[in-house]
């Protein structure tokens, strides 16, 4: 408006000058009107914006919890893999572990002479083999074997019936 003032031709200058103050009115009243006009079609189409708005806010959180929902069921399936994995070679492990104790135990003990439970079974079938064949002889020979030895023992006198462990001479004084 301003401008349309300054700009119209045959004015003097002194004219413009006077004629300024309304211009600036006119200016201002102006834009007064635009606002108004601005207010009222913001309160006109502000609840169907502001509802749009609500209405994409909703599709956004809706794909932000799926997303979110779908991150952390993949984080509890891949710990759980991961749980298992361990738990295969923590079993893994101690079962391993298991065999070295009984292994350096098993060698302890013979280098200490004591007989392993193998050792007795073994021991104890020699023994009843050992009294079928002399109860066998003995038959052959035409003598009756005082006493049954071998299957008559029972099996807790069997697994009890372990021999002194072997002694080391002493060394003489000198």
């Amino acid at each position: 408006m301003l401008k349309k003032a300054k700009a119209q031709p045959g004015r003097s200058e002194a004219t413009a000058v006077r004629d300024l103050p309304q211009a600036v009115l006119d200016s201002s009243h102006q834009i007064w009107l635009a606002g108004l006009g601005a207010f009222v079609r913001a309160q006109r189409e502000g609840m169907k914006m502001f509802e749009n708005l609500v209405e994409q806010g909703t599709r956004i959180e809706q794909k932000t919890r799926q997303a979110a929902s779908e991150t952390a069921a993949a984080a509890q399936d891949a710990a759980r893999t991961k749980a298992k994995e361990m738990q295969k070679m923590a079993g893994g492990t101690w079962d391993k572990l298991e065999k070295v104790f009984e292994d350096r135990v098993e060698r302890a003990l013979s280098k200490l002479g004591v007989y392993t439970q193998n050792d007795v079974q073994k021991l104890a079938a020699r023994v009843d083999e050992l009294s079928a064949a002399v109860n066998a002889l003995l038959k052959q020979s035409g003598r009756a074997p005082k006493t049954v030895v071998g299957k008559a023992r029972s099996a807790k006198t069997k697994a009890k019936a372990r021999p002194a462990p072997a002694k080391t001479p002493r060394r003489g004084r000198a």
